[in-house]
């Protein structure tokens, strides 16, 4: 393995600068010192159409001189040539570090206060639920739709009272966060095609409230799939498995999806937004869902 000596590349990219300048410099002179000579035809093609060796016209001259001039002010005031740091001392790292500092100065007094505010009293406050909706439209709405009543159907409602992984402030938090992995497996080598239209009548019938008690889509149900949506349809949060007893259905409700659904297995995925947003943006959206995800007004 070839290692780099330090500094090396500081030096190559003011050896190709200094370079550069020189070459720009000759370019300028030769296009002044070119424009005494005299033109010159050597053929002539459809009549009109000659080549000649015209001298460049004189303002390219000062056109160069000027480049000139404005990079060498330049690379004496930034940064440019290898490590030196320019007279004003500019970096892009500080300019990062002043604007953050600004930003902290100008709004973490409010910030603080957001961060500190219990969840109940945030979702009473129309300027931080407002902020929340700006959060969401930022970082959500490309999968959840800008009204968060999903879309697509493969991304859940966030207006509506159904949680797949539970609806409280810490597991909203917890989703936000650190992100789920759905995983519904597949079921049509197990109950074969017969079987999945009985558990997809039955799964349809507990979202009526009129699922039989007894018989064989009953059997069916209760033996592959209660485990993870519960005897009663209910779904059962701290394993991610949706309720099945409403009318909320994230891949469709008609008979074709839930089939689909049951036959083919679906694996939806929220990803981890622990790294993007801050604690304080995190605690405003999960405020803002837990209030009914409602929209900014004229939006």
């Amino acid at each position: 393995m070839i290692s780099v000596a330090p500094g090396f590349w500081a030096g190559w990219i003011l050896s190709i600068t200094i370079v550069s300048l020189i070459a720009l410099a000759w370019l300028s002179a030769s296009v002044y010192f070119s424009a005494d000579g005299a033109d010159v035809t050597h053929e002539v093609w459809d009549e009109t159409l000659r080549e000649g060796t015209a001298p460049a016209p004189l303002w390219w001259f000062w056109l160069l001189v000027g480049l000139l001039i404005t990079s060498v002010v330049y690379l004496i005031l930034y940064p440019g040539l290898g490590t030196y740091r320019g007279a004003l001392r500019w970096s892009q790292g500080g300019e990062i570090a002043a604007s953050l500092a600004s930003y902290d100065e100008r709004f973490g007094p409010e910030r603080a206060r957001l961060a500190a505010a219990p969840a109940a009293e945030l979702r009473q406050d129309a300027d931080a639920m407002n902020a929340a909706w700006h959060v969401f439209n930022n970082h959500c709405t490309a999968c959840h739709g800008p009204d968060a009543r999903g879309q697509a159907q493969l991304f859940p409602d966030l207006g509506d009272n159904s949680w797949q992984w539970g609806g409280d402030e810490q597991q909203l938090t917890q989703t936000i966060a650190q992100g789920r992995q759905a995983v519904m497996p597949p079921w049509q080598a197990v109950l074969g095609d017969d079987g999945v239209a009985k558990v997809a009548d039955y799964v349809l019938a507990l979202a009526n409230g009129s699922a039989p008690a007894e018989g064989d889509a009953a059997t069916l149900y209760r033996t592959n799939c209660s485990a993870c949506h519960g005897a009663d349809g209910a779904g059962l949060a701290v394993l991610g498995g949706p309720a099945l007893n409403d009318q909320s259905w994230t891949y469709g409700g008609s008979i074709g999806d839930v089939r689909a659904s049951i036959a083919l297995g679906r694996n939806g995925a929220m990803p981890a937004f622990g790294g993007r947003l801050d604690a304080t943006q995190i605690k405003l959206l999960t405020a803002w869902l837990a209030n009914g995800a409602v929209p900014l007004r004229g939006q």
